[in-house]
């Protein structure tokens, strides 16, 4: 089973600009993971299909996130969503 990633925070700014550049779509959906809220990331293609990048796992404190862990994209099946999403 894949684990969560090493990509902590620290370098969110560059990353950010990076993955939000040049016009990229993502979809969301929604799922839970042992109980937490959770969702998979998609990166649409030029050929209209999503493509997982992966599963975001919410811990709250009360009514705030006080935490995000990400998988890749191995784990999607395992809570609902699929590794791909078909062209709209």
């Amino acid at each position: 089973m894949a684990g969560p990633s090493d990509r902590g925070f620290r370098r969110r700014d560059a990353e950010g600009a990076a993955i939000f550049a040049a016009g990229r779509r993502f979809d969301l959906v929604a799922t839970s993971a042992n109980g937490q809220p959770a969702f998979g990331a998609y990166l649409r293609g030029p050929d209209g299909i999503a493509h997982g990048i992966g599963l975001s796992v919410l811990t709250l404190a009360g009514d705030r996130i006080s935490g995000l862990t990400r998988f890749d994209t191995a784990v999607l099946p395992r809570f609902g969503p699929p590794r791909s999403l078909p062209n709209r």
